[in-house]
């Protein structure tokens, strides 16, 4: 497996050095870009979006079509994990997931088992197989999972929530149960990047996007240690290339030198985080990635192209950045200003004085 002609946002992660600062951004594919809703329209509903790996593709290479960005990333959704699970996932329109059958009962969580990625999700290798076929090798594709917390989030809320009630109720009540599930969880995540890497991705994401919700000690154990365990057994390189590895708890500022320790190649930060302050508290240990706040995607192109630039001159010199925002992209951002962004960031990064 050679790297793709522009392998920067490969090159950035490892810490070696790059041209520009590359640029990719997180829900990057989405409701933002009318291409895409059209797509979705077509497939009927999300989740078919997601299980067909011909549209998934489609969905994929839209945004690299419209912008310059330095990454593709998979079209899917972190739910896949506790869908093959049998929890009965749907998506409803304007309410997000919901499982059918969340996890309550000890017997369920006992008899809990890691999904074989190469039958019950099949789906999402044939379409990192088929994405990687229509990129041509022009850009690195970029895999991805839930955590082992995030997940069981849902699988105990049985939907998305405002403060995690029931499952940090079991956290404190029945700790031996969630750990269960993490177990479980952290088993399955590893075995699903892994056969993503077998697949074709050259890059792999753990999006912990509901870790911040924890106290300092129950993230500690209930989500850290699991995020180390997932990097733990993955597969770091396929056919002689280094296959880079990036972690991202949303609100994890505070642990951003304990994340940095675990063993991944790049943390990614939310637009809280001081990226200046970031660099200084991790040295030479890991890339980071982020950090611009979505919401300033909404103002003048003037605006965007300046915050642009704060955050670029925020990490300063040298390589280890990839640009991105600080969260997914929100779905009623102006298309136009994402234009904007991309190319600031390789204009301003490329032509520093």
């Amino acid at each position: 497996m050679s790297r793709p002609k522009n392998d920067t946002f490969l090159r950035a992660l490892l810490r070696e050095p790059v041209d520009f600062t590359p640029v990719w951004l997180m829900r990057q594919a989405g409701r933002y870009l009318p291409e895409y809703c059209e797509t979705r329209k077509r497939a009927g509903n999300f989740l078919n979006l997601c299980k067909s790996p011909s549209l998934a593709c489609e969905v994929t290479l839209q945004p690299l079509a419209r912008y310059k960005l330095d990454a593709a990333i998979l079209f899917s959704d972190i739910l896949t994990i506790p869908d093959a699970m049998g929890l009965g996932l749907s998506f409803e329109n304007g309410e997000g997931p919901r499982f059918e059958r969340p996890l309550r009962s000890e017997w369920e969580i006992r008899d809990l088992t890691a999904p074989d990625p190469w039958d019950h999700l099949r789906y999402v290798m044939d379409a990192v197989s088929e994405i990687r076929r229509a990129l041509d090798n022009s850009v690195p594709l970029i895999g991805f999972s839930g955590s082992p917390f995030t997940l069981a989030c849902y699988m105990v809320e049985g939907a998305g929530s405002s403060d995690f009630r029931t499952v940090k109720t079991m956290l404190y009540d029945r700790p031996d149960l969630l750990h269960r599930i993490l177990e479980i969880n952290a088993r399955a995540v590893t075995q699903y990047l892994n056969a993503q890497i077998e697949s074709g991705v050259q890059a792999v994401m753990v999006f912990d996007t509901w870790g911040g919700a924890l106290s300092d000690r129950a993230y500690r154990e209930f989500s850290l240690a699991y995020l180390q365990q997932v990097v733990e057994g993955l597969h770091r390189s396929k056919d002689g290339e280094r296959i880079p590895a990036i972690v991202f708890t949303k609100g994890g500022g505070q642990w951003l030198e304990d994340i940095a320790a675990i063993g991944y190649d790049a943390v990614g930060l939310d637009w809280t985080t001081d990226l200046s302050a970031a660099r200084k508290r991790v040295g030479d240990k890991v890339a980071l990635q982020g950090n611009m706040d979505p919401i300033s995607l909404f103002a003048s192109p003037e605006a965007v192209a300046t915050e642009a630039r704060k955050v670029i001159d925020a990490y300063g010199r040298g390589t280890g950045h990839v640009f991105n925002l600080g969260h997914g992209i929100n779905q009623f951002t102006p298309p136009e200003n994402v234009a904007v962004l991309v190319d600031t960031v390789h204009e301003y990064s490329r032509n520093r004085p």
